[in-house]
């Protein structure tokens, strides 16, 4: 089984910018796709992004599409999500998922990470 664990959260005013990234370790194969999603208090999980293996197909809400970019950290082998031009809407916890798939036009995650905060004030 593979543990995800994120990075990069915090508070920040709304206009600016976060990176989160995630780490893998224990059993790392067919972790692809990944992506994030995120929750705010009250409202279900809800899918951010998502990028296949080789990183050349990558995938967004149309929330954030525009304003978040998700690439994969060669080094680490894990996605980051840079987040731009940031709302208070984007508040929620950011988690890390593994081994995606696609089921019609719904993204589930199959392993996540504990989450990590984002705060965006207005």
């Amino acid at each position: 089984q593979v543990q995800l664990v994120e990075s990069g959260g915090g508070l920040v005013q709304a206009g600016g910018s976060l990176r989160l990234s995630c780490t893998a370790s224990g059993r790392t194969f067919g972790i692809y796709p990944m992506g994030w999603f995120r929750q705010a208090p009250g409202k279900e999980r809800e899918f951010v992004a998502a990028i296949s293996w080789s990183g050349l197909s990558t995938y967004y809400s149309d929330s954030v599409k525009g304003r978040f970019t998700i690439s994969k950290d060669n080094a680490k082998g894990t996605p980051y999500l840079q987040m731009n031009s940031l709302k208070p809407d984007d508040s929620a916890v950011y988690y890390c998922a593994a081994s995606l798939k696609l089921i019609g036009s719904t993204w589930n995650g199959g392993s996540w990470g504990q989450g990590t905060q984002v705060t965006v004030s207005s």
